[in-house]
C-alpha cells in the first residue's frame, strides 16, 4: 500500500516520462531477484548507465524512499507479531518481561526480593552521536507520523474516515517526497543535542515509566479490591546516558560549551515534560474536598499556593498542582535561565533538587491513596512520579570521554610548568617510564598544592582540557551529580593512563586532594578505562588488578563509587584490529578474565558495551548478545552504546521502543540470574573444553584478516577506490570527522566509516572475513584437535553452534551479514579500481574468504542462510530489489564523477548534480540494510 501510494506520488509530482523509468527498474530488479537470470542483472545495469542526468537524482530518491516505506511496514509487521505473541495465553514469550519475572520467581526469588534484585540495578542505553544515521530529522519526523496513521488503519473505520485517513496518509508521503533528502550543511554537536532529545519525546517519557509500572504490577500481589493498588514507584533500573556534548575523542567540535549546552538543553527538556504533566494533572483532580477528606501534608501544600480564584478553593489537589507548577517554573528558570512555563504564575521557591519534587508528588499521591483516590493516581500521577525517578532534573548522564595521550599531552605541559620533581629531579612526564609515571602520578595525588597556575598560559589543547574539566564540575554542583558520573578514557593502554585523570579531576575541582590514609575520599567522576584494540584487550585484566590494588582508588571504589567499578569494552576498533572472530573471541577472553579480577578484589564488575549497529561493530539482536555474554559479567550492571541509526530504527516511536526496551531488561535480568546456576556451569564447561580449539581458530582468521588488510601490497589503495569512503566522509551525517589524520591510510580511519564503506557496496567483510579459513582450516588440520579425526571435529563444531551460547551468537550474527553480502554487486564495485591486476588480486581473494565462509557455515550448522528464520528471509529477499538499483546507480556516478570526462562550468555543474545523487544512494543503501554501521 505504501508503495503504490509513493508510486501514485511520484507521477503526480514529477510526470509520466519519470514515473516510467522508475517502474521500469523496478520491474527489472524485482524480476532479476526472483529468477535470478543473468540476462536481467545485465539488462539492469544498461537501464542504469542510460539514464539521463536528470533522472539519476530521481531514481535514486524513489528507490530509497520505497525502502524507507519498507522499513515502516515491516516494523508495523514486526510489533504486531510480537504483541500477539506476547499478549496471548499461555507460558510467556521469551524477551517479555512476564517471561523474565517467571524465571526469577521459579528460582526461588518473591516479589519482594526482586524489588531488592532491581533497586541495585544499572540498565543503561547511552545515546551516541556517531555518525551514520544518514536521515535528517525532518524525514524521520514524516516517518513518524506514517506509522502513526498505519496502527490508525489497524482497526476498523467508517467508510468516510478510512477514506480521510488514506488521503492523510498519501498526504504524508508526498510531503515524504517533496522534503529534501539531504543535509546542506554538516551537523553542528548543538544539532545531534537536540536530535536525541526528540526521542524522549517521543518514546522515552512515556515507554520507561510504563516499564517501570508493569513491572510494579508483576511483582504486586493479586489486590484483594479495585482500589487495592500499590502507586510506589519503583527505584529506576534504567536509566539514560548519552555521549553527545561530552565526547571530545576526536571531535574538536565538542568543549566546555557544548557540555554545558548539553546538559542545559536536557534539564529544559525535562523540565517542559514536568509542567506540561502537572499541568494536565491539576486539570485531571478535580477532586473536591467537600466529598473527599485530604491529609494534613496536602492540605499544607494546597494553602502554599497563591491561586486567587474562588472556583477552587474547594479543589485542594488543583491548588497543589498549581504550587508544584509554580515551583517547577521557578527551577526552570533558576537552572536554565529560561522561562519555560506557559501558563502565568506567581514567583515560588525553586527546586533544590528532583527529591524535592518527588516529595511533593508523594503528598499528593498519599493523600489520594489514603482517601479512596488511589486509581485516580494511577491516571496520571504515578506515572508522572516514576518519570522523576528515573529522569530528575538531569534527564539523562553524559559521559565525558578524551584520547589517554591528550590527558599525557596536558600532564606533560603542567609538570613541566610547575618544575614537579621525583626523587629531586624535574620530571618531563612523557619521557618516563610506565613505573615512574605511576609513582609521580600518586605522588601528586597527595599533593595539596596546586598543579595549575592562573599566572601560566597554557597551550590551546591544556587550555581547553581543563576548562572542560571545570565545566563537568560546574555542572555537577548545579544539576546534581547524576549528571556527570563518568569519564572514559580511550585507547587506555597502562595504569598510568586511569591515575592521570584521577589527577586532572583533582586539579579542576571534581575531587578534593587526598591524604593517602584517607578513609573517604571526595566523590568525583569514575575513571573508566576502555580497552579497545585485541592487545588492549588482552592488557586489560592486568591493568584493572593493578588499579583495583592501589589503596587510594580501592577506597574511591568502597565508598564514592559503591563498590562498583566500571570497564569499557570497544567492538569497532577490536574488529578492525583483527577481525570478526578475534574480536568477539579476544572480548570474551577479557570478560571472563575481568570477572575473576574484580571477583579477587570483592568489587562489582560493570561492563560497557561500546557497540554499532553492524555486525563488524559488535551488532545484532541485544536479547541474544546479552545472554551470550559470560557467566558474572551482567549481574544486573550493563551499559551500553546505541550508535546512529539504530537509535531511529530502535526508539523512533513509543510502541517500537517499548518492545526493544522489554527485550533489554529481560535479557538483562535472566542473564544475571544465570550467574552461579547450572547454565553457568555449563558455560563455563564449554570454555574449558572448546577454548583451545577457539584460541587456534581465533590466531587462524586473524592472521587471515590481517594478511589481506594489513599485509597486502595495494589493498589502501583498492579500498578508496572499490568503495565510496571518501563520499560518505562528504555526507553531513555528525559532526565529528571520519578519520582521525588527514591520511590516506587505514590505520588513521575511524572504526565506523570502515564498517560503513564496506557495507554500501555489499561487501561487509568486517562481519565475517576470516571465519572461513579459520572453520576450514580447523576441519582440515585439527590445531590443538590434531589427534582427533576430522569427522569428531566437525560433530565438535556442531556441538558448539549448538550448545555453546557464545559461539551459537556469533554463527548467527555472522549469518545475517553473510546474507546481506552479494558478490556480483561487490564485483561492480571493483570494477572503479583502475589498475586491473590489483583489483582481480584483491576482489579475488575476497569471494574466495566469502565462499570458503558460507560453506563453513552450512557444514557446521547444517543449514543454509536463514533457513529457519523465514520473515527475515522474506524481508531481506523483498528488499534487495529496491537496494539493487542504488547500488548499481551508486558505482555508475561514482564511475561519472572519478573519470572527470565532462569539462569546464559544466563540468562543475554536472558534478555537484552527481554527487548529490550518489549521496541519495549512499540515504537509501543504509536504509535498506538498516544495520550498516
Amino acid at each position: 500500500m505504501l508503495g503504490r501510494t509513493l508510486g501514485e506520488v511520484i507521477r503526480d509530482c514529477e510526470g509520466r516520462a519519470v514515473y516510467d523509468v522508475i517502474e521500469k527498474l523496478r520491474r527489472a530488479a524485482v524480476k532479476f531477484r526472483r529468477e535470478g537470470l543473468d540476462r536481467d542483472g545485465r539488462m539492469l545495469e544498461r537501464q542504469i548507465r542510460r539514464l539521463a542526468d536528470g533522472e539519476a537524482n530521481s531514481v535514486a530518491r524513489a528507490f530509497s524512499y520505497f525502502l524507507h516505506l519498507s522499513n515502516i511496514a515491516e516494523d508495523r509487521d514486526q510489533t504486531r507479531r510480537q504483541r500477539r505473541q506476547w499478549q496471548a495465553e499461555g507460558p510467556a514469550v521469551p524477551g517479555s518481561l512476564r517471561h523474565a519475572v517467571d524465571l526469577l520467581q521459579a528460582a526461588g526469588l518473591s516479589g519482594a526480593r526482586i524489588r531488592q534484585h532491581l533497586a541495585s540495578a544499572c540498565i543503561v542505553p547511552v545515546l551516541t552521536a556517531h555518525p551514520t544515521e544518514v536521515q535528517r530529522k525532518s524525514t524521520l519526523d514524516l516517518h513518524q507520523a506514517i506509522a502513526g496513521h498505519l496502527r490508525q488503519l489497524d482497526t476498523p473505520h467508517a467508510p468516510l474516515e478510512a477514506a480521510r485517513l488514506q488521503e492523510r496518509l498519501a498526504g504524508l508521503i508526498a510531503a515524504l517526497w517533496q522534503t529534501r533528502m539531504l543535509r546542506q550543511s554538516k551537523l553542528t554537536v548543538l544539532d545531534e543535542i537536540d536530535n536525541a532529545l526528540s526521542y524522549y519525546t517521543s518514546t522515552f517519557f512515556s515507554t520507561l515509566p510504563q516499564l517501570h509500572l508493569d513491572m510494579g504490577t508483576l511483582l504486586r500481589k493479586p489486590a484483594r479490591t479495585v482500589f487495592d493498588v500499590d502507586n510506589t514507584p519503583l527505584p529506576p533500573f534504567v536509566h539514560m546516558g548519552s555521549w553527545i556534548g561530552g565526547d571530545r575523542d576526536g571531535n574538536p567540535n565538542v568543549d566546555a560549551g557544548t557540555l554545558e549546552q548539553a546538559l542545559l538543553r536536557q534539564c529544559a527538556h525535562v523540565l517542559r515534560h514536568y509542567l506540561t504533566e502537572v499541568h494536565a494533572l491539576g486539570a485531571e483532580l478535580s477532586v473536591s474536598q467537600s466529598l473527599m477528606h485530604v491529609t494534613p501534608a496536602l492540605a499544607e501544600l494546597a494553602a502554599a499556593s497563591r491561586d486567587p480564584s474562588p472556583h477552587r478553593q474547594d479543589e485542594p489537589y488543583r491548588r497543589a498542582c498549581i504550587h508544584i507548577y509554580a515551583r517547577l517554573a521557578a527551577t526552570a528558570q533558576a537552572l536554565t535561565g529560561r522561562r519555560l512555563a506557559r501558563r502565568t504564575i506567581y514567583d515560588a521557591p525553586a527546586y533544590g533538587s528532583a527529591a524535592e519534587l518527588a516529595a511533593d508528588l508523594r503528598i499528593v499521591a498519599e493523600s489520594l491513596d489514603a482517601h479512596h483516590g488511589a486509581l485516580v493516581a494511577r491516571l496520571r500521577l504515578t506515572h508522572l512520579r516514576q518519570a522523576v525517578e528515573i529522569f530528575g532534573l538531569h534527564l539523562a548522564t553524559v559521559d565525558l570521554r578524551q584520547s589517554s595521550d591528550v590527558h599525557e599531552r596536558v600532564l606533560d605541559e603542567l609538570m613541566r610548568h610547575a618544575r614537579v620533581t621525583l626523587d629531586g629531579k624535574p620530571v618531563r612526564y612523557a619521557r618516563l617510564p610506565e613505573a615512574d609515571r605511576v609513582r609521580v602520578l600518586r605522588q601528586e595525588l597527595r599533593e595539596p598544592r596546586p598543579l595549575v597556575s592562573p599566572w601560566i598560559e597554557y597551550s590551546a589543547e591544556t587550555t581547553k582540557e581543563l576548562a572542560i574539566l571545570r565545566m563537568a564540575a560546574d555542572c555537577r554542583r548545579r544539576f546534581g551529580k547524576a549528571a556527570l558520573r563518568q569519564t572514559i578514557v580511550s585507547h587506555t593502554e597502562t595504569l598510568s593512563d586511569l591515575l592521570e585523570v584521577l589527577v586532572l579531576q583533582q586539579e579542576t575541582g571534581l575531587i578534593a586532594p587526598t591524604a593517602a590514609n584517607d578513609a573517604e575520599p571526595d566523590s568525583g567522576l569514575m575513571v573508566v578505562p576502555l580497552f579497545e584494540t585485541i592487545p588492549d584487550l588482552e592488557r586489560g585484566p592486568d591493568i584493572m588488578d593493578a588499579w583495583l590494588s592501589l589503596p587510594e582508588v580501592a577506597a574511591r571504589v568502597r565508598h564514592a563509587q559503591h563498590g562498583i567499578q566500571e570497564v569499557m569494552l570497544g567492538y569497532s576498533d577490536s574488529n578492525k584490529d583483527g577481525g570478526y572472530l578475534t574480536s568477539n573471541w579476544s572480548l570474551y577472553q577479557a570478560e571472563r578474565r575481568l570477572v575473576e579480577v574484580f571477583r579477587r578484589h570483592r568489587t562489582r564488575l560493570r561492563l560497557f558495551h561500546g557497540r554499532g549497529g553492524s555486525v563488524g561493530r559488535g551488532g545484532g539482536p541485544s536479547y541474544d548478545s546479552i545472554l551470550s555474554q559470560p557467566p558474572g559479567t551482567v549481574n544486573n550492571q550493563i551499559r551500553l552504546t546505541e550508535q546512529g541509526e539504530i537509535i531511529q530504527g530502535r526508539y523512533k516511536d513509543a510502541e517500537v521502543g517499548r518492545s526493544h526496551l522489554e527485550l533489554f531488561v529481560a535479557a538483562t535480568l535472566e542473564a544475571s540470574l544465570a550467574s552461579g546456576s547450572p547454565a553457568s556451569r555449563a558455560e563455563d564447561d564449554h570454555a574449558a573444553r572448546y577454548g583451545e580449539a577457539m584460541a587456534w581458530m581465533s590466531e587462524t582468521a586473524r592472521h587471515a584478516y590481517r594478511d589481506l588488510v594489513y599485509g597486502t601490497e595495494g589493498f589502501t589503495d583498492y579500498f578508496f577506490a572499490s568503495t565510496p569512503i571518501r563520499e560518505i566522509a562528504g555526507l553531513n551525517i555528525g559532526s565529528r570527522p571520519s578519520s582521525r589524520k588527514a591520511l590516506q591510510r587505514i590505520e588513521d580511519l575511524r572504526a565506523i566509516p570502515w564498517s560503513f564503506s564496506w557495507a554500501q557496496c555489499r561487501l561487509p567483510l568486517p562481519g565475517w572475513y576470516g571465519m572461513g579459513t579459520a572453520l576450514r582450516r580447523y576441519l582440515a588440520e585439527g590445531g590443538p584437535d590434531q589427534a582427533l579425526p576430522q569427522e569428531e571435529r566437525l560433530r565438535r563444531l556442531q556441538a558448539m553452534a549448538r550448545d555453546w551460547p557464545f559461539f551459537r551468537t556469533l554463527l548467527s550474527n555472522m549469518e545475517q551479514v553473510l546474507a546481506k553480502t552479494d558478490l556480483a554487486i561487490g564485483r561492480a564495485y571493483a570494477e572503479l579500481v583502475p589498475d586491473k591486476a590489483l583489483r582481480k588480486r584483491i576482489f579475488e581473494r575476497i569471494a574466495a574468504e566469502y565462499q570458503a565462509t558460507l560453506d563453513a557455515f552450512r557444514t557446521v550448522t547444517g543449514h543454509d542462510l536463514l533457513a529457519h528464520d523465514e520473515p527475515l528471509r522474506s524481508a531481506l529477499a523483498e528488499r534487495f530489489a529496491y537496494i539493487d538499483p542504488l547500488n548499481h546507480l551508486q558505482v555508475e556516478l561514482l564511475r561519472r564523477v572519478r573519470s572527470g570526462h565532462a569539462s569546464a562550468r559544466r563540468a562543475d555543474e554536472q558534478e555537484s548534480r552527481d554527487q548529490r545523487a550518489i549521496h541519495m544512494t549512499i540515504n537509501g543503501i543504509a536504509a535498506g540494510l538498516r544495520n550498516s554501521g
